[in-house]
């Protein structure tokens, strides 16, 4: 298959409108960090009915902005999930931070608050919970034990952009929120991200610490703590805007291409289709990834997507759990630390998810998949 075959996992879903704004900012003196970025932060934030929202370099960068503003650091605790796409939580030790790594809920792959709670210690400032590949966390769980043991919530909202949970939006959860525009993203930049929150003391911070403002950078004393260079551009700004008075269409679009995988995976017995919470009222996919059955091992889900990318079909697995990664095996952490999140991410795929699939693509995928797995070990029991 050619290259020009490929069905790809991701395919920004720009319009003419998107195109002429990126040419304008070029065609204009103004390309770093201006008044597009903070048109763009104006509208995010009232889409969301947040006080600030702060643009970033990417999700990453806006949890180590919202660390440090907090005072959070050398000998401090900071809670999270190992799994997710991003991986947002590598800011925490960017951040100087002891990141703690927790165990998942089954069904939702998000952190799991039972599991938590247990964790929570005296060195605990802040817990990080994951809206993982779209799904809202258990943000009523968690909201209680942030308030019962006086530690800070902050939302990763990196990977669900107009999920809901009990009819809330994502991105209204905990002290702040951080959102990432980079592919698959519903609204993507190509990179960057949102730092949200309706702590205005917070905000300030947020703003001090990710760059001087224009009319400090002739002073010699700007502050009591040295400012990053973590601006978003125009450039990136103008996409992003555009895309967000786009955003209920582009959900939209997406949500038609969920429903012809919904269609065909009904007949692959090998497969179950993502799980809905009942407190999930809206659920917005990141990438369409599915779990494969139990008597599957990791060896049959890594066949099945070489298969797949053999066939010109973009997947991958969904994810690499953080404490499989070297930098957490070194510190004592293995296969068999997280059982849940180790069962999990062993059996899942992540398929091609993107406005312009059809319905004929989606099939040939999902009839790719199933081939492959009757070659690696059909019949497998759903659950």
């Amino acid at each position: 298959m050619s290259e020009a075959d490929t069905i790809l996992f991701a395919d920004p879903d720009f319009s003419a409108d998107e195109l002429e704004g990126v040419a304008a900012v070029l065609r204009s003196p103004e390309l770093g960090q201006g008044r597009v970025v903070q048109a763009f932060e104006e509208a995010f934030a009232a889409r969301l009915g947040r006080a600030h929202a702060i643009a970033v370099p990417s999700g990453s960068v806006g949890l180590f902005l919202v660390l440090r503003a907090l005072g959070i650091g050398a000998g401090d605790e900071v809670i999270a999930a190992p799994y997710s796409w991003h991986h947002v939580a590598w800011a925490v030790p960017h951040a100087g931070a002891t990141l703690t790594l927790s165990e998942i809920d089954y069904w939702m792959q998000s952190i799991a608050p039972d599991k938590l709670a247990a964790r929570i210690g005296p060195g605990t400032k802040a817990i990080v919970a994951t809206n993982v590949n779209g799904h809202p966390a258990a943000w009523g769980p968690l909201e209680a034990l942030a308030a019962e043991h006086g530690v800070a919530l902050i939302e990763d909202a990196s990977e669900s952009f107009g999920s809901r949970y009990r009819d809330r939006l994502v991105g209204t959860f905990g002290l702040a929120s951080v959102f990432d525009f980079a592919a698959p993203s519903a609204i993507c930049c190509g990179e960057g991200g949102m730092i949200v929150t309706d702590d205005t003391k917070l905000a300030s911070r947020l703003r001090s610490f990710r760059s001087h403002r224009l009319e400090d950078r002739s002073s010699v004393v700007v502050g009591g703590f040295p400012a990053l260079r973590a601006t978003m551009s125009n450039v990136t700004a103008a996409l992003g805007l555009l895309q967000l008075r786009r955003a209920d269409e582009l959900l939209a679009r997406r949500k038609a291409v969920e429903a012809f995988y919904l269609e065909e995976i009904q007949s692959f017995e090998g497969i179950k289709p993502p799980y809905l919470a009942p407190e999930a009222s809206e659920v917005h996919w990141f990438s369409y990834t599915v779990h494969l059955g139990t008597r599957f091992q990791k060896q049959a889900r890594d066949d099945i997507v070489e298969d797949l990318n053999t066939a010109g079909i973009e997947a991958a697995a969904y994810c690499r759990p953080l404490h499989l990664q070297p930098y957490f095996k070194e510190r004592g952490l293995h296969r068999g630390s997280l059982p849940v999140a180790d069962r999990i991410s062993d059996r899942s795929i992540a398929l091609p998810f993107h406005a312009h699939l059809t319905a004929d693509q989606v099939k040939f995928i999902v009839k790719t998949a199933k081939d492959s797995s009757v070659n690696v070990g059909a019949g497998a029991a759903i659950y």
